[in-house]
């Protein structure tokens, strides 16, 4: 969803360091990078673990949530021409699920405002699902429930690391260009089936 679906990855940018300077712990200059690949249960993990974070997992997760909250209620827009490619492909009867990182009822409030629910017939979070996108899990959950064969199942994304799960785990990719990934653009371009700098490319390509 965020970066593919919603324009909200920059809100992830600076959450992590801005929760810890507000516990008096000083962030690593590299720390979104360190974070990058985890889900915020693993980010709240390592808060603890490498900062001596002394609150309980689900504390620390709560706080940045809320730290969120504002955006995802009120702020943040859907990507440029995402609901189109959501209208073609519900026309054409295909079904649709999100699989995020983010939380449950942050991501239904933005895709509630959004307009976007009607397209979505499921969510799944990584919470929920009890892994990360550094592992196959939450596609797998999300398969089983869309019902299709695996190589017929594309998996839209927007971070490298995600992407390389689902290539892994046998799915086709669609890579849709964000600005937060831009320094792994090479890579995201060699390892997706088909790369989108934007959804006014989709069509080309019979989407």
């Amino acid at each position: 969803m965020d970066g593919t679906l919603l324009e909200s990855m920059h809100i992830w940018e600076n959450v992590g360091r801005d929760f810890l300077l507000a516990h008096s712990m000083q962030p690593e200059p590299d720390l979104r990078e360190r974070l990058r690949a985890k889900s915020l249960r693993q980010s709240a993990v390592y808060y603890r673990e490498h900062y001596g974070a002394d609150m309980p997992e689900d504390a620390i997760m709560a706080e940045i949530n809320g730290m969120l909250e504002e955006q995802y209620f009120h702020v943040v827009q859907p990507k440029p021409g995402a609901e189109a490619l959501l209208v073609r492909l519900q026309e054409r009867g295909v079904r649709m699920c999100v699989a995020t990182s983010t939380a449950r009822y942050l991501t239904e409030a933005a895709l509630r405002r959004c307009g976007l629910t009607r397209y979505i017939g499921e969510i799944f979070t990584c919470e929920e699902v009890g892994a990360g996108k550094d592992s196959p899990e939450i596609f797998m959950r999300a398969l089983e429930w869309l019902g299709g064969e695996k190589e017929h199942t594309p998996v839209f994304e927007d971070a490298y690391f995600a992407m390389l799960t689902a290539k892994t785990a046998g799915f086709p990719v669609v890579a849709v260009y964000d600005k937060s990934a831009e320094a792994q653009n090479e890579k995201i371009r060699a390892i997706a089936d088909i790369y989108l700098q934007n959804y006014g490319e989709a069509e080309k390509y019979g989407i």
